[in-house]
């Protein structure tokens, strides 16, 4: 799944930090908290790879 908003890209990218070691899980709060519990690497690797070229900044309602 590819992320639809540069900051759902940017909070899975943390998510996938921290499920990588990379950061401590502590560190996560709000969207990339809930992320790192309920997804997979994969699934986070996926969306954190998401180019940000005409993402918009947050996803319209």
């Amino acid at each position: 799944m590819k992320a639809k908003s540069e900051a759902q890209q940017k909070a899975a990218g943390a998510a996938l930090a921290a499920k990588r070691g990379d950061m401590p899980k502590s560190k996560l709060q709000g969207a990339s908290k809930e992320m790192y519990e309920t997804m997979t690497e994969d699934e986070l690797d996926d969306m954190a790879s998401t180019s940000h070229d005409n993402l918009p900044e947050k996803k319209e309602a």
